[in-house]
């Protein structure tokens, strides 16, 4: 497929609509430095400095955190009010119109034009972002066919149940073939068999390596099931960045022990492995198990020191609990 500013084309319903692959060693896919945004007078984001070159980056914050601003900032419908972005080192100070061709979206509220068909609302749509009109024709065609709404096509879309709505706004975001995709909110009021074809369709483009996604969503599951890195903002500042494939290759492993016996000498003996721990009340017990201790091994030792296991739960860190960690940062900065 070609790039937007060409007007070659081809067609291939069945694959991800084409775009170009940054470079690696190019520049970051968002870079911030010092950017801050007011809006009516309040201080919406705050000196945020940071940039990202991940596939997927999940965008998490409480209501208000400012993730909208940042969103729309990118975008070129806010202004900062203080620092500069780029996004692919074009200044959207400057470069705004450049950067609109890069970038695809879908928000999370309807933008549609009721009465017109989706190809031809698709159509208009990848003509805005730059393409010429019969490139444009043939990507909505494409992009339709791709989320699983080529029977649909000529419909009008007012006639549209939610689920194909958000379909037709993913569509929208991807038929001129950008190098960004942001989703804000993509799986919002769609039921379970829907929420798993998104899902599945951001996987797939993710896999694909064709553009760089953003998601942004208040849904953690979603963040975790398709994004490679997170990042948290709270109170207008980025409170969290992690890699979450590094994050899950050193996920600590918690067990939650009720005892009964000698507690003190089965502590010891459990913290002699490297394990951490913290005693609650009524006999129990919360570990963290070190990297080469297995569950099998604390069974051991009560065996050893004639303790009783009553009760033992475990589980692994999740991104809720790196979420809630990063909600408990007060001084708003990493």
């Amino acid at each position: 497929m070609p790039q937007a500013n060409q007007t070659e084309t081809t067609t291939s319903p069945a694959a991800v609509p084409a775009t170009v692959t940054a470079p690696r060693d190019g520049p970051p896919v968002i870079e911030l430095r010092g950017l801050s945004v007011r809006l009516a007078g309040r201080e919406v984001l705050r000196d945020l400095t940071c940039s990202f070159s991940g596939r997927t980056i999940g965008l998490l914050g409480p209501n208000g955190a400012g993730k909208s601003t940042l969103i729309n900032t990118l975008l070129g419908f806010w202004s900062p009010s203080a620092g500069s972005a780029h996004v692919f080192g074009s200044d959207i100070r400057t470069e705004a119109k450049k950067i609109r061709t890069l970038i695809g979206y879908m928000p999370e509220n309807d933008a549609f034009i009721s009465n017109m068909t989706a190809v031809s609302f698709i159509r208009l749509m990848a003509e805005l972002s730059g393409l010429p009109s019969e490139a444009a024709l043939e990507r909505a065609h494409e992009a339709l066919f791709y989320v699983g709404l080529g029977e649909a096509r000529y419909r009008k879309l007012g006639t549209y149940s939610l689920g194909m709505k958000q379909l037709a706004k993913l569509a929208q975001a991807i038929a001129h073939g950008p190098k960004l995709l942001i989703l804000d909110e993509p799986t919002n009021g769609l039921d379970p068999p829907a929420r798993q074809r998104m899902i599945r369709l951001v996987r797939e483009m993710r896999d694909s390596r064709e553009m760089h996604i953003v998601l942004c969503s208040h849904l953690l599951r979603d963040v975790e099931e398709t994004c490679e890195e997170v990042v948290i903002l709270k109170q207008g500042r980025v409170v969290h960045y992690s890699n979450l494939e590094d994050e899950r290759r050193s996920n600590r492993r918690f067990l939650e022990l009720e005892l009964y016996g000698d507690t003190e000498r089965f502590l010891e003996a459990v913290e002699s492995l490297g394990c951490e721990s913290a005693p609650g009340a009524r006999n129990r017990l919360k570990l963290v198990l070190a990297e080469n201790v297995e569950i099998r091994d604390i069974y051991n030792i009560a065996a050893a020191q004639n303790v009783q296991l009553r009760r033992v739960s475990f589980r692994r860190d999740t991104l809720e609990d790196i979420f809630l960690k990063a909600m408990e940062n007060t001084n708003g900065g990493l």
